[in-house]
C-alpha cells in the first residue's frame, strides 16, 4: 500500500492519524503530508525526541522511564496513547529506538519500538531489530515500518465498523 491508498482509506473512513516520534524525528509525518490533500486526515505530529518531550507533550510517565528506559514497548505504548488522548484523532502510531550510532549490549544499534494506538481499538507494541546498519538505514526503515503499523491501524478499525 503506498502513503496516498493510506491517505484514501483513512479519508474513506473519517479517520484523522497523529504520530508521535522519537529517533524518526517526524519523518512519518512527513511522508504523510508530502501527498496534497493529507490536511484532511493528518491532524499532527508530536516529535518528542527527549524523555522531557515525551513526559510533556504525550503523558509518559517518569517511573516507565526509570523503570525502562525511553526505548522500550512499554514507552511507545505510553506515547501512543498519550498521542491518543492529547488530539482529536482515532489513529495514532509511535516510534522510539536507537537510530545510531550507539546502543548498548542490552539496547543495541537498530533497535526500535512501535505501538499503534485507536479508538475502540487494544493498543500493541512490538520491537524491531533493525540492526547496527547505519542511522539513515534505521530511522528509514522504521518510517516505513511506521505507515505499514498505520495500514493495519486502518484495517482494524474497517473491520470493527464492519467493512
Amino acid at each position: 500500500m503506498t502513503v496516498s491508498d493510506l491517505l484514501d482509506e483513512a479519508k474513506r473512513l473519517n479517520v484523522m492519524i497523529a504520530t508521535a516520534e522519537s529517533c524518526t524525528g517526524g519523518m512519518v509525518a512527513a511522508a504523510l503530508t508530502d501527498i496534497p490533500g493529507s490536511s484532511a486526515v493528518v491532524e499532527r505530529s508530536f516529535v518528542t525526541y527527549t524523555n522531557r518531550a515525551k513526559q510533556e507533550m504525550l503523558g509518559v510517565t517518569p517511573e516507565t522511564l526509570d523503570a525502562v528506559g525511553a526505548v522500550s514497548e512499554e514507552v511507545a505504548l505510553e506515547m501512543a496513547e498519550g498521542a491518543l488522548a492529547h488530539a482529536p484523532v482515532q489513529l495514532t502510531v509511535s516510534i522510539t529506538g536507537i537510530a545510531g550510532p550507539g546502543g548498548s549490549e542490552f539496547k543495541p544499534e537498530g533497535r526500535v519500538c512501535f505501538g499503534l494506538a485507536g479508538k475502540g481499538l487494544q493498543t500493541t507494541t512490538e520491537t524491531i531489530e533493525f540492526g547496527a546498519r547505519g542511522r539513515e538505514h534505521v530511522r528509514l526503515a522504521s518510517r516505513d515500518h511506521a505507515l505499514k503499523l498505520l495500514h493495519i491501524g486502518l484495517s482494524r478499525i474497517a473491520e470493527n465498523r464492519g467493512g
